[in-house]
C-alpha cells in the first residue's frame, strides 16, 4: 500500500441502530487502524448514534527511524518541546473536516457531530476542532495532547467552538504519552475555552491504553451531548 490519500480504505462504521440522528468520528492513534476502536465503540453504542473509524494514511514516522506506518501525520519526537510536523498537522485536519463536511451531506449536522480519538487521533481531533468552522457538538479526547499548542490562542481565535464540551481522559501511568502532557493539555484548553466545558478524567494504573471505567465515561458523553431527537 503506498502512502498517498487515494489507497487509504474505507473507514470502519458502525451505523445506527435505529435512524441515525447523531455521529461519532473516532481516530486511532498511530500505527493502528480504525478497526480495533469500532469494536470498542459498539460497546457502548447508542442506538440513535452511527460511529466512523476512518483509518490513517500509511507514511513514515521520524520517531520510529522513519519506518512507515498508519499515522494521521509525521511525529518527531515525544517531548513537550520536540519539533512538531505543521503542514502535516495542518494538512490531516483539512481531511478530517472533510469527513465532517460527508457527514453533513449524509445528513446529519456538524453540531450533532462529536469528533474524538485516541494518543495521535485525540490530539488530531482537538486541533481539528478548535480550528473548524464546522460547529460540532463535543471532542473525545483520549491519552493525548494539544498539537501546536503555541498556535492558539491566535489559531482559534475565530473558532465557532469556543463553548465546546471536551471530554478528556488520560492514564496515570501512562509511558507514552506522560499524564503531564495531558495536565498541560486540559489547562490550556480552559484557558482558550469555557473551562466549565472542559472535563479532565484520569484512571489509576491505566497505561497508553483504554480500560472499561472509560469507556463507559466515554458513553456517558455521548449520551449527554447528542441526546435523542424525535
Amino acid at each position: 500500500m503506498c502512502g498517498n490519500n487515494m489507497s487509504v480504505p474505507l473507514p470502519a462504521i458502525i451505523p445506527a441502530a435505529k435512524k441515525a440522528t447523531a455521529a461519532v468520528i473516532f481516530l486511532h492513534g498511530l500505527g493502528d487502524t480504525g478497526h480495533g476502536w469500532a469494536e470498542a465503540l459498539e460497546g457502548i453504542r447508542v442506538p440513535h448514534v452511527k460511529y466512523i473509524c476512518p483509518h490513517a494514511p500509511v507514511m513514515p514516522v521520524s520517531l520510529n527511524r522513519s519506518m512507515t506506518m498508519p499515522s494521521w501525520f509525521d511525529i518527531k519526537g515525544l517531548s513537550p518541546d520536540a519539533e512538531e510536523d505543521d503542514n502535516g498537522i495542518r494538512q490531516a485536519a483539512e481531511n478530517i473536516k472533510g469527513l465532517i463536511d460527508q457527514e453533513v451531506k449524509n445528513g446529519i449536522p456538524s453540531h450533532r457531530i462529536i469528533l474524538g480519538g485516541f494518543s495521535q487521533g485525540g490530539a488530531l481531533s482537538l486541533y481539528t476542532a478548535l480550528t473548524t468552522q464546522q460547529k460540532l457538538a463535543g471532542v473525545v479526547a483520549l491519552s493525548c495532547w494539544l498539537p501546536l499548542r503555541n498556535s492558539f490562542p491566535q489559531a482559534s481565535a475565530n473558532s465557532i467552538n469556543k463553548d465546546i464540551h471536551i471530554l478528556q481522559c488520560h492514564g496515570e501511568f501512562d509511558p507514552l504519552v506522560p499524564l503531564m502532557f495531558g495536565s498541560l493539555t486540559v489547562d490550556k484548553l480552559r484557558s482558550i475555552l469555557n473551562p466549565a466545558n472542559v472535563m479532565f478524567k484520569t484512571y489509576r494504573g491505566l497505561m497508553h491504553n483504554s480500560c472499561s471505567q472509560e469507556m463507559m465515561d466515554v458513553k456517558q458523553f455521548i449520551e449527554q451531548q447528542l441526546p435523542e431527537i424525535n
